[in-house]
């Protein structure tokens, strides 16, 4: 039986380019550094011998794993599939992978088998964090890779971070509904230590507060469908029931018009809903859902070019991205009758 070839080397590319291996290198891994001529040989070479690069071995070189790691507060809500689509299209580009790790499925406190256990250079390259619970005393050691906060973000952890712009998408909301003739309106948030659940709320206060109003109900919910079904019993309990209502995140304002609608309630024509974020069943849903639309894709690939650009050069100042938002209106909201 014939042996099979052996695999083309870095030094097989240097002898047919006519080259040192150092400049192949070069071409392969910064290649504008490098003069047009010298490139298109290396190329050139490259596709002639087949040779292809050992991402391990540079990685090892480099003293690198090779991977960024994102943090994610629960898998099953649709809300981060875009986002990490986006961070791992922007890390594709550079030769790293995308590792996620379900934080509430994790033990916060094991140093051996829990989160601080991946939290180290070994682990990975650098961290996207967006869970906005965890404790700021988890990325405190030296070992901790270079981190960027996404989406929520944690008090007393400084470093860079990329956001939407929540309060004016949460303003942006409340106004639409006012716009309507609405006044009597319900605010289903998020968790209550949430930044994201502060934010908003703060952006329901300035669309109320040039007319003297504020919510006339609030119900604490937790991101879920199952949260805002609840929600449904709390507006009916109201001795004036709530006409229309902002919920902090799509998944409760479809649980609420579920709810809404087993007991008798018509979207919009008795109660108008607003979401946040405009996930991809906002559009599917039983009454199509006036929400704000985030750009979550794009979130995601800022993020990981921070992170790229952090790792780099490490600044020790603030860094804030805030990204715009946009209202997003569909069936789920009308005029208030006889307004």
């Amino acid at each position: 039986m014939k042996d099979p070839e052996p695999a083309p080397r870095i030094h097989d590319v240097a002898k047919l380019a006519g080259v040192s291996v150092a400049t192949v290198s070069r071409v392969l891994s910064n290649p504008s550094i490098v003069a047009e001529r010298t490139r298109r040989a290396v190329e050139k070479a490259v596709a002639e011998t087949g040779y292809t690069v050992n991402v391990m071995a540079r990685n090892l070189r480099q003293q690198q794993v090779g991977g960024v790691l994102a943090l994610v507060p629960n898998l099953a809500n649709p809300f981060f599939s875009a986002i990490l689509a986006g961070i791992a299209d922007a890390l594709r580009e550079e030769g790293l992978s995308l590792l996620v790790l379900d934080t509430r499925r994790a033990d916060t406190g094991s140093a051996t088998g829990g989160i601080p256990s991946y939290l180290t250079r070994s682990r990975a390259d650098g961290l996207i964090v967006l869970d906005g619970s965890l404790d700021p005393a988890l990325f405190s050691q030296p070992s901790c890779p270079p981190v960027v906060q996404a989406c929520e973000w944690i008090d007393g952890l400084a470093g860079p971070r990329v956001l939407a712009d929540n309060a004016a998408g949460a303003r942006f909301a409340v106004e639409h509904l006012l716009g309507l003739g609405h006044r009597r309106i319900m605010h289903v948030t998020g968790p209550s230590g949430n930044t994201l659940s502060q934010s908003r709320a703060a952006g329901v206060a300035q669309a109320l507060g040039p007319l003297g109003l504020a919510p006339v109900a609030r119900m604490e919910g937790a991101f879920t469908l199952a949260s805002g079904h609840a929600a449904a019993a709390a507006l009916m309990a109201e001795p004036e029931r709530p006409t229309a209502v902002f919920c902090d995140n799509d998944e409760m304002a479809i649980g609420l018009m579920a709810g809404l609608q087993a007991r008798g309630l018509r979207v919009p024509e008795d109660v108008s809903i607003v979401g946040f974020d405009n996930i991809e069943m906002a559009a599917y849903a039983n009454v199509p859902l006036t929400t704000v639309r985030q750009r979550r894709a794009h979130l995601g690939r800022r993020a990981a070019e921070m992170l790229l650009e952090h790792r780099a050069a490490p600044k020790l100042e603030e860094e804030e991205l805030i990204l715009p938002v946009e209202l997003v209106i569909r069936r789920s909201t009308a005029p208030l009758p006889g307004a």
